[in-house]
Protein backbone atom coordinates (compact mmCIF):
# COMPACT_ATOMS: atom_id res chain seq x y z
CA UNK A 1 0.00 0.00 0.00
CA UNK A 2 1.43 3.66 -1.18
CA UNK A 3 1.31 6.41 1.22
CA UNK A 4 -1.23 7.76 -0.83
CA UNK A 5 -3.89 5.17 -0.18
CA UNK A 6 -3.57 5.42 3.99
CA UNK A 7 -5.92 6.51 5.84
CA UNK A 8 -5.48 9.26 7.98
CA UNK A 9 -7.50 10.78 11.32
CA UNK A 10 -7.09 14.82 10.98
CA UNK A 11 -9.73 15.98 13.76
CA UNK A 12 -12.48 14.89 15.73
CA UNK A 13 -14.94 16.64 17.43
CA UNK A 14 -17.75 16.04 19.96
CA UNK A 15 -20.58 17.49 21.99
CA UNK A 16 -20.66 17.27 26.07
CA UNK A 17 -22.56 14.09 26.60
CA UNK A 18 -25.63 14.62 28.01
CA UNK A 19 -27.67 12.81 30.61
CA UNK A 20 -31.08 10.57 29.41
CA UNK A 21 -33.45 13.27 30.77
CA UNK A 22 -31.15 16.00 31.20
CA UNK A 23 -29.77 18.84 29.09
CA UNK A 24 -29.82 17.95 25.65
CA UNK A 25 -33.08 16.14 26.09
CA UNK A 26 -34.69 19.27 24.15
CA UNK A 27 -32.12 18.72 21.33
CA UNK A 28 -33.46 16.93 18.32
CA UNK A 29 -30.27 14.03 17.38
CA UNK A 30 -30.61 15.71 13.46
CA UNK A 31 -29.41 18.68 15.31
CA UNK A 32 -27.11 17.52 17.43
CA UNK A 33 -25.58 15.55 14.06
CA UNK A 34 -25.84 19.29 12.14
CA UNK A 35 -23.73 20.86 15.02
CA UNK A 36 -20.86 18.72 14.80
CA UNK A 37 -20.76 18.57 11.24
CA UNK A 38 -20.73 22.27 10.59
CA UNK A 39 -18.41 22.64 13.52
CA UNK A 40 -15.88 19.68 11.82
CA UNK A 41 -15.85 22.49 8.36
CA UNK A 42 -15.71 25.41 10.81
CA UNK A 43 -12.15 23.48 12.07
CA UNK A 44 -11.00 22.58 8.94
CA UNK A 45 -9.26 25.88 7.48
CA UNK A 46 -9.36 24.30 3.75
CA UNK A 47 -13.43 24.23 4.19
CA UNK A 48 -14.50 27.03 6.48
CA UNK A 49 -16.83 29.47 3.95
CA UNK A 50 -15.87 28.37 1.08
CA UNK A 51 -18.09 26.64 -0.80
CA UNK A 52 -16.58 25.24 -3.67
CA UNK A 53 -13.92 23.27 -1.35
CA UNK A 54 -16.66 21.89 0.45
CA UNK A 55 -18.21 20.21 -2.42
CA UNK A 56 -14.76 17.78 -2.13
CA UNK A 57 -15.67 16.09 0.66
CA UNK A 58 -16.54 12.80 -1.14
CA UNK A 59 -18.92 11.62 1.50
CA UNK A 60 -20.67 11.68 5.10
CA UNK A 61 -20.64 8.26 7.10
CA UNK A 62 -22.67 8.86 10.70
CA UNK A 63 -23.58 5.58 12.79
CA UNK A 64 -26.74 5.91 14.93
CA UNK A 65 -28.36 2.51 17.11
CA UNK A 66 -32.12 3.66 17.02
CA UNK A 67 -33.29 5.45 13.59
CA UNK A 68 -36.41 4.96 15.28
CA UNK A 69 -37.47 8.65 15.69
CA UNK A 70 -36.38 12.12 14.46
CA UNK A 71 -33.19 10.85 13.38
CA UNK A 72 -34.86 8.19 10.75
CA UNK A 73 -34.66 9.38 7.49
CA UNK A 74 -30.88 9.28 7.23
CA UNK A 75 -28.99 11.30 9.55
CA UNK A 76 -25.96 11.05 7.95
CA UNK A 77 -28.16 13.20 4.58
CA UNK A 78 -30.01 14.96 7.23
CA UNK A 79 -27.18 16.42 9.08
CA UNK A 80 -25.52 17.06 6.44
CA UNK A 81 -28.01 19.44 4.73
CA UNK A 82 -28.91 21.13 8.08
CA UNK A 83 -25.57 22.62 8.49
CA UNK A 84 -25.82 23.97 5.02
CA UNK A 85 -23.41 21.76 3.01
CA UNK A 86 -23.76 21.95 -0.82
CA UNK A 87 -26.44 19.31 -1.69
CA UNK A 88 -23.96 17.21 -3.95
CA UNK A 89 -22.09 15.57 -0.83
CA UNK A 90 -24.20 11.81 -0.23
CA UNK A 91 -24.53 10.69 3.16
CA UNK A 92 -24.77 6.77 4.74
CA UNK A 93 -26.42 6.24 7.74
CA UNK A 94 -24.46 3.04 9.46
CA UNK A 95 -26.45 1.04 12.23
CA UNK A 96 -23.72 -1.47 14.46
CA UNK A 97 -25.73 -0.42 17.33
CA UNK A 98 -23.13 0.47 20.04
CA UNK A 99 -20.31 0.22 16.96
CA UNK A 100 -22.03 2.34 14.45
CA UNK A 101 -19.63 5.19 14.13
CA UNK A 102 -16.64 3.19 14.78
CA UNK A 103 -18.11 1.05 11.81
CA UNK A 104 -18.48 4.49 10.18
CA UNK A 105 -14.82 4.90 10.45
CA UNK A 106 -13.95 1.53 9.07
CA UNK A 107 -16.45 2.28 5.81
CA UNK A 108 -14.76 5.94 5.26
CA UNK A 109 -11.00 4.38 5.91
CA UNK A 110 -11.63 1.20 3.33
CA UNK A 111 -12.89 3.57 0.69
CA UNK A 112 -10.18 6.05 1.28
CA UNK A 113 -7.47 2.97 0.67
CA UNK A 114 -8.83 2.25 -1.96
CA UNK A 115 -8.74 5.45 -3.49
CA UNK A 116 -12.08 6.04 -4.04
CA UNK A 117 -12.28 8.93 -1.95
CA UNK A 118 -9.98 11.89 -0.62
CA UNK A 119 -11.95 13.19 2.50
CA UNK A 120 -14.54 11.61 4.25
CA UNK A 121 -16.17 13.38 7.68
CA UNK A 122 -17.13 10.51 10.01
CA UNK A 123 -18.92 10.55 13.06
CA UNK A 124 -22.57 9.09 15.20
CA UNK A 125 -25.40 10.46 17.17
CA UNK A 126 -27.87 9.66 19.36
CA UNK A 127 -30.42 11.27 21.73
CA UNK A 128 -31.78 8.33 24.13
CA UNK A 129 -34.29 10.92 25.61
CA UNK A 130 -36.24 11.50 22.41
CA UNK A 131 -36.35 7.52 21.54
CA UNK A 132 -39.78 7.20 20.41
CA UNK A 133 -42.22 4.49 22.29
CA UNK A 134 -43.54 2.10 19.11
CA UNK A 135 -46.66 0.54 18.63
CA UNK A 136 -46.60 -2.65 16.15
CA UNK A 137 -49.08 -2.62 13.14
CA UNK A 138 -51.46 -5.45 13.36
CA UNK A 139 -52.08 -7.95 10.68
CA UNK A 140 -55.82 -7.18 10.98
CA UNK A 141 -57.24 -3.58 11.11
CA UNK A 142 -58.87 -2.54 14.30
CA UNK A 143 -57.62 -6.04 16.36
CA UNK A 144 -59.72 -7.07 19.70
CA UNK A 145 -56.59 -7.51 21.61
CA UNK A 146 -54.80 -4.84 23.41
CA UNK A 147 -51.90 -4.00 22.08
CA UNK A 148 -47.96 -2.99 23.75
CA UNK A 149 -46.17 0.01 23.26
CA UNK A 150 -42.10 -0.67 22.86
CA UNK A 151 -39.51 1.39 24.28
CA UNK A 152 -36.73 2.10 21.44
CA UNK A 153 -34.50 3.63 23.51
CA UNK A 154 -32.10 0.40 24.26
CA UNK A 155 -31.97 -3.28 23.88
CA UNK A 156 -34.18 -6.00 22.43
CA UNK A 157 -37.78 -5.07 21.50
CA UNK A 158 -40.60 -6.67 19.10
CA UNK A 159 -38.22 -9.96 19.25
CA UNK A 160 -38.78 -12.25 17.35
CA UNK A 161 -39.53 -15.49 18.89
CA UNK A 162 -37.30 -17.75 17.39
CA UNK A 163 -34.59 -15.89 18.70
CA UNK A 164 -33.13 -18.55 21.22
CA UNK A 165 -34.19 -17.15 24.97
CA UNK A 166 -30.67 -17.50 26.00
CA UNK A 167 -29.55 -14.90 23.76
CA UNK A 168 -32.02 -12.31 23.85
CA UNK A 169 -31.34 -11.27 27.47
CA UNK A 170 -31.29 -7.98 28.91
CA UNK A 171 -27.69 -6.41 28.42
CA UNK A 172 -27.28 -6.29 31.96
CA UNK A 173 -28.19 -10.09 32.52
CA UNK A 174 -25.62 -10.59 30.01
CA UNK A 175 -23.22 -8.95 32.08
CA UNK A 176 -24.14 -10.53 34.89
CA UNK A 177 -23.29 -13.96 32.90
CA UNK A 178 -20.11 -12.91 31.65
CA UNK A 179 -18.62 -11.78 35.08
CA UNK A 180 -19.41 -15.11 36.15
CA UNK A 181 -17.81 -16.82 33.23
CA UNK A 182 -14.69 -14.74 33.67
CA UNK A 183 -14.84 -14.94 37.50
CA UNK A 184 -15.13 -10.20 37.99
CA UNK A 185 -15.49 -9.71 41.43
CA UNK A 186 -18.21 -6.65 42.40
CA UNK A 187 -14.90 -5.14 43.91
CA UNK A 188 -13.12 -5.17 40.81
CA UNK A 189 -16.03 -3.36 38.97
CA UNK A 190 -16.58 -0.60 41.39
CA UNK A 191 -12.62 0.16 41.36
CA UNK A 192 -12.98 0.36 37.95
CA UNK A 193 -15.85 2.58 37.92
CA UNK A 194 -14.64 4.69 40.51
CA UNK A 195 -11.75 5.14 38.24
CA UNK A 196 -13.66 6.19 35.03
CA UNK A 197 -15.24 9.35 36.97
CA UNK A 198 -11.88 10.32 38.80
CA UNK A 199 -10.03 10.14 35.41
CA UNK A 200 -13.15 11.94 33.49
CA UNK A 201 -13.25 14.73 35.94
CA UNK A 202 -9.38 15.19 35.99
CA UNK A 203 -8.88 15.36 32.06
CA UNK A 204 -12.04 18.18 31.91
CA UNK A 205 -10.03 19.72 34.55
CA UNK A 206 -6.83 19.84 33.03
CA UNK A 207 -8.74 20.96 29.53
CA UNK A 208 -7.82 17.63 27.92
CA UNK A 209 -11.40 18.19 26.47
CA UNK A 210 -11.21 21.57 25.40
CA UNK A 211 -10.00 20.80 21.76
CA UNK A 212 -12.66 17.81 21.67
CA UNK A 213 -15.87 19.19 22.12
CA UNK A 214 -18.04 21.82 21.36
CA UNK A 215 -20.77 23.66 23.18
CA UNK A 216 -24.36 23.08 21.60
CA UNK A 217 -25.67 26.47 21.67
CA UNK A 218 -28.48 27.86 23.84
CA UNK A 219 -27.94 24.61 26.40
CA UNK A 220 -26.21 25.04 29.70
CA UNK A 221 -23.94 22.06 29.65
CA UNK A 222 -20.10 22.91 29.80
CA UNK A 223 -19.31 19.51 30.98
CA UNK A 224 -20.37 15.44 30.03
CA UNK A 225 -23.42 15.43 32.51
CA UNK A 226 -22.91 12.14 33.92
CA UNK A 227 -19.36 12.41 35.62
CA UNK A 228 -19.29 12.27 39.54
CA UNK A 229 -15.73 13.17 40.58
CA UNK A 230 -16.51 11.90 44.03
CA UNK A 231 -17.40 8.24 43.10
CA UNK A 232 -15.19 5.84 45.30
CA UNK A 233 -14.80 1.93 45.32
CA UNK A 234 -16.86 2.43 48.59
CA UNK A 235 -19.51 4.84 47.52
CA UNK A 236 -20.65 2.51 44.47
CA UNK A 237 -20.54 -0.86 46.73
CA UNK A 238 -23.78 0.87 48.52
CA UNK A 239 -25.50 0.74 45.40
CA UNK A 240 -27.95 -2.25 44.96
CA UNK A 241 -27.63 -4.59 42.36
CA UNK A 242 -30.05 -3.81 39.46
CA UNK A 243 -30.46 -7.23 37.46
CA UNK A 244 -30.22 -10.07 39.63
CA UNK A 245 -31.50 -9.36 43.22
CA UNK A 246 -29.53 -12.39 44.77
CA UNK A 247 -25.87 -12.91 43.11
CA UNK A 248 -25.84 -9.79 41.42
CA UNK A 249 -22.76 -7.47 40.90
CA UNK A 250 -24.01 -5.24 38.23
CA UNK A 251 -25.18 -1.99 39.43
CA UNK A 252 -25.66 1.79 38.23
CA UNK A 253 -22.53 2.96 39.55
CA UNK A 254 -20.52 0.33 37.37
CA UNK A 255 -22.77 0.34 34.19
CA UNK A 256 -22.47 3.34 31.51
CA UNK A 257 -25.34 5.58 31.93
CA UNK A 258 -27.70 6.29 28.89
CA UNK A 259 -27.17 9.58 27.32
CA UNK A 260 -27.61 12.18 24.23
CA UNK A 261 -24.82 13.60 21.94
CA UNK A 262 -23.01 13.58 18.57
CA UNK A 263 -19.25 12.74 17.49
CA UNK A 264 -17.51 13.42 14.19
CA UNK A 265 -14.03 13.29 12.75
CA UNK A 266 -12.06 14.17 9.21
CA UNK A 267 -10.78 10.74 7.97
CA UNK A 268 -8.41 11.41 4.23
CA UNK A 269 -6.16 10.51 2.03
CA UNK A 270 -2.29 11.80 2.41
CA UNK A 271 -4.10 14.72 -0.20
CA UNK A 272 -6.52 15.52 2.48
CA UNK A 273 -4.11 17.70 4.44
CA UNK A 274 -4.51 19.94 1.70
CA UNK A 275 -8.08 20.44 0.63
CA UNK A 276 -8.52 20.60 4.60
CA UNK A 277 -6.08 22.71 5.70
CA UNK A 278 -4.88 20.34 8.65
CA UNK A 279 -2.29 18.39 9.34
CA UNK A 280 -2.96 14.05 10.14
CA UNK A 281 -2.52 13.08 13.65
CA UNK A 282 -2.55 9.31 12.85
CA UNK A 283 -3.02 6.87 10.43
CA UNK A 284 -5.63 4.27 9.98
CA UNK A 285 -3.30 1.32 10.83
CA UNK A 286 -5.52 -1.67 11.34
CA UNK A 287 -9.03 -2.84 11.68
CA UNK A 288 -10.73 -5.87 13.17
CA UNK A 289 -14.73 -7.27 13.53
CA UNK A 290 -15.59 -10.33 15.46
CA UNK A 291 -18.62 -11.91 16.87
CA UNK A 292 -19.66 -14.64 19.37
CA UNK A 293 -22.65 -15.94 21.26
CA UNK A 294 -24.81 -12.49 21.91
CA UNK A 295 -25.08 -12.94 25.24
CA UNK A 296 -21.32 -12.34 25.54
CA UNK A 297 -21.33 -9.48 23.22
CA UNK A 298 -19.21 -7.82 25.88
CA UNK A 299 -16.38 -10.05 25.37
CA UNK A 300 -16.25 -9.76 21.44
CA UNK A 301 -13.80 -6.43 21.84
CA UNK A 302 -11.08 -9.31 22.41
CA UNK A 303 -10.82 -10.99 19.02
CA UNK A 304 -11.40 -7.81 17.31
CA UNK A 305 -8.68 -5.78 18.52
CA UNK A 306 -6.35 -9.31 18.29
CA UNK A 307 -7.56 -9.03 14.52
CA UNK A 308 -6.78 -5.38 14.62
CA UNK A 309 -3.24 -5.38 15.84
CA UNK A 310 -2.27 -8.54 13.68
CA UNK A 311 -3.32 -6.66 10.68
CA UNK A 312 -1.31 -3.54 11.76
CA UNK A 313 2.14 -5.83 12.01
CA UNK A 314 2.69 -5.50 15.38
CA UNK A 315 1.57 -6.95 19.05
CA UNK A 316 0.56 -5.73 22.17
CA UNK A 317 3.35 -5.45 23.92
CA UNK A 318 3.85 -2.35 21.66
CA UNK A 319 0.45 -0.67 22.51
CA UNK A 320 0.49 2.68 24.39
CA UNK A 321 -3.01 3.37 24.47
CA UNK A 322 -6.32 1.85 24.44
CA UNK A 323 -9.88 3.53 24.29
CA UNK A 324 -12.14 0.49 25.03
CA UNK A 325 -15.82 1.76 25.41
CA UNK A 326 -17.26 0.80 28.86
CA UNK A 327 -20.41 -0.32 28.59
CA UNK A 328 -19.84 -1.97 31.78
CA UNK A 329 -17.38 -2.56 33.83
CA UNK A 330 -17.15 -6.09 34.06
CA UNK A 331 -17.39 -6.67 30.25
CA UNK A 332 -13.73 -3.44 30.22
CA UNK A 333 -12.06 -5.98 32.83
CA UNK A 334 -13.23 -9.38 31.13
CA UNK A 335 -11.25 -7.83 27.89
CA UNK A 336 -8.21 -6.06 29.67
CA UNK A 337 -7.74 -9.14 31.19
CA UNK A 338 -7.63 -11.49 28.03
CA UNK A 339 -5.21 -8.78 26.47
CA UNK A 340 -3.21 -8.96 29.78
CA UNK A 341 -2.74 -5.42 29.27
CA UNK A 342 -1.80 -2.77 32.41
CA UNK A 343 -5.05 -0.78 32.95
CA UNK A 344 -3.10 2.85 33.24
CA UNK A 345 -2.62 2.70 29.40
CA UNK A 346 -7.01 2.24 29.53
CA UNK A 347 -9.05 4.99 29.31
CA UNK A 348 -6.53 7.48 30.81
CA UNK A 349 -8.83 10.18 29.86
CA UNK A 350 -12.09 8.78 31.49
CA UNK A 351 -14.50 6.13 29.71
CA UNK A 352 -18.22 5.50 29.10
CA UNK A 353 -18.88 4.90 32.52
CA UNK A 354 -18.82 8.53 33.80
CA UNK A 355 -18.46 10.48 30.05
CA UNK A 356 -21.44 8.50 29.22
CA UNK A 357 -22.76 6.44 26.36
CA UNK A 358 -24.94 7.91 23.57
CA UNK A 359 -24.68 4.58 21.55
CA UNK A 360 -24.18 5.84 17.99
CA UNK A 361 -21.87 8.71 19.10
CA UNK A 362 -19.50 6.51 20.97
CA UNK A 363 -17.37 4.92 18.38
CA UNK A 364 -15.75 8.41 17.17
CA UNK A 365 -15.95 9.20 20.67
CA UNK A 366 -13.04 6.75 21.12
CA UNK A 367 -11.10 7.09 18.04
CA UNK A 368 -11.10 11.06 18.80
CA UNK A 369 -9.83 10.71 22.16
CA UNK A 370 -7.18 8.42 21.27
CA UNK A 371 -5.60 10.10 18.43
CA UNK A 372 -5.22 13.46 20.49
CA UNK A 373 -3.75 10.91 23.27
CA UNK A 374 -1.33 9.56 21.29
CA UNK A 375 -0.80 13.26 19.81
CA UNK A 376 -0.35 14.83 23.59
CA UNK A 377 2.22 11.63 24.53
CA UNK A 378 4.03 11.11 21.76
CA UNK A 379 3.78 7.56 21.66
CA UNK A 380 2.87 5.28 18.38
CA UNK A 381 0.60 2.66 18.75
CA UNK A 382 -3.07 3.02 20.08
CA UNK A 383 -6.15 1.02 19.52
CA UNK A 384 -9.75 1.68 20.01
CA UNK A 385 -11.86 -0.88 20.71
CA UNK A 386 -16.31 -1.28 21.48
CA UNK A 387 -18.49 -4.38 22.26
CA UNK A 388 -21.66 -3.98 20.66
CA UNK A 389 -25.39 -5.77 22.00
CA UNK A 390 -26.27 -9.23 19.37
CA UNK A 391 -22.36 -10.39 20.45
CA UNK A 392 -19.74 -8.53 18.23
CA UNK A 393 -17.37 -6.36 18.55
CA UNK A 394 -15.14 -3.84 16.42
CA UNK A 395 -11.62 -2.01 16.63
CA UNK A 396 -9.29 0.33 15.58
CA UNK A 397 -5.34 0.79 15.42
CA UNK A 398 -3.80 4.24 15.29
CA UNK A 399 -0.27 4.60 14.76
CA UNK A 400 0.79 8.55 15.40
CA UNK A 401 2.17 9.88 12.32
CA UNK A 402 5.00 11.98 14.27
CA UNK A 403 6.07 8.68 16.17
CA UNK A 404 6.07 6.99 13.07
Amino acid sequence: MTDTTDAFIYDAVRTPFGKVGGALAKTRPDDLAALVVKTSVERAPGLAGNAEAQAQIDEVFFGNANGAGEENRNVARMATLLAGLPTSIPGSTVNRLCGSSLDAALIGSRQINTGEADVVLIGGVESMSRAPWVLPKTEKPFPMQNLELANTTLGWRLINQNMPKEWTVSLGEATEQLREKYGITRERQDEFAAQSHQRAAAAWEAGKYDQLTVAVPDVDLARDETIRPDSTPESLSGLRTVFRKENGTVTAGNASPMNDGASAAWLGSSRAADILGLQPLARIAGRGAAANEPQYFGYAPVEAANQAIARAGFTWKDVAAVELNEAFAAQSLACTDAWGIDLDIVNAWGGAIAIGHPLGASGARILGTLARRLQESGERWGVAAICIGVGQGLAVVLENVEAR
